[in-house]
């Protein structure tokens, strides 16, 4: 009887070992194939092919057989909802879609854009030069241009700055006489040029952008008032990829740095200049603007 109990109990423990080790292989195991989400800032085809050399070099400089794969996602929401569920695995996502991503699925950052020599940038208010609006409390009554209610600079962090110094909870309707969603930063700024719109909420400076088809725009439009420091997008990782495939990744993005190719490749593609370090605690002001507006924007709205 002690024999067949030993015999029972061996044959239990040796299935419990086979069993950890399987659900420990497979929590572990990588994916044969990365997939890379970018949201097109131009034609999707252009995008597609002008990424593609960036997802070689990935794949080479990683190595081991990992095949990188770029893929073009028709909004910040389906690749949100795409790392979610481990269908795209590194995502190039803004701040405010980083921080709902983070809150939803554990999406982590691991790096961030560098314009102009910095790793933020502010938004700013435009409004015509003759017109006489100087300051935030000039703007109360006016007709407010902005590109869309899910964009940091455009107007979260503007509407935020707003009911915060003029307490009041939602500047659209209890400062602002009218307010005009325009679809992006520069259809705003033209609204103001054009008199459509007395003030615009862009990023710093949707003008020089402009210049070539509005040859007097810096001139024509002035700056009066900046919002704080908004952190730079990101690239990120979802949760499934293990700590040394993730290091190993942000070691090749940041070698890039000193690949002329390839960072002319992130410019063209999102105007990055260069790629640093990031840290998810950065992106707490952005989290704490999206809270004052939580209960009107999800996921859904990027």
């Amino acid at each position: 009887m002690k024999k067949i109990f030993a015999g029972m109990f061996l044959a239990l423990v040796t299935v419990l070992i086979m069993a950890g080790c399987g659900s420990s292989a497979g929590s572990d195991a990588n994916p044969e194939t990365i997939i890379m989400g970018f949201v097109p800032s131009q034609e999707s085809d252009t995008i597609a092919d002008t990424i593609a050399p960036l997802a070689e070099k990935l794949s080479e400089e990683l190595g081991e057989d990992i095949e990188v794969e770029g893929r073009v996602m028709t909004n910040y929401t389906a690749l949100v909802e795409a790392m979610g569920t481990n269908e795209v695995h590194i995502g190039f996502v803004p701040a405010f879609g980083y921080v709902l991503a983070n809150q939803e699925h554990d999406v982590e950052v691991i790096l961030k854009s560098e314009r102009y020599g910095s790793g933020s940038y502010v938004a700013q208010y435009l409004v015509r030069s003759d017109s006489g609006l100087e300051t935030l409390a000039d703007l109360e009554g006016t007709t407010w241009a902005y590109g869309d209610p899910t964009s940091t600079s455009g107007y979260l962090f503007p509407a935020a700055q707003i009911a915060t110094e003029f307490d009041v909870e939602d500047p659209e309707t209890e400062f602002f006489g009218e307010s005009v969603q325009t679809g992006g930063h520069d259809n705003s700024a033209i609204a103001v040029y054009n008199g459509d719109a007395d003030v615009a909420t862009t990023f710093d400076d949707v003008r020089s952008e402009l210049e070539e088809e509005y040859p007097d725009i810096m001139e024509a439009l002035t700056v009066i008032e900046y919002t704080n420091e908004i952190p730079n997008d990101t690239i990120s990782v979802t949760s499934e990829l293990d700590d040394e495939l993730v290091q190993n990744i942000k070691d090749v993005f940041l070698s890039f740095n000193d690949d002329e190719e390839m960072i002319t490749i992130m410019n063209e593609v999102y105007n990055w200049d260069a790629i640093i370090e990031a840290d998810d605690g950065e992106y707490d002001v952005v989290r704490e603007t999206y809270e004052m507006f939580s209960d009107s924007i999800t996921i859904d709205d990027l």
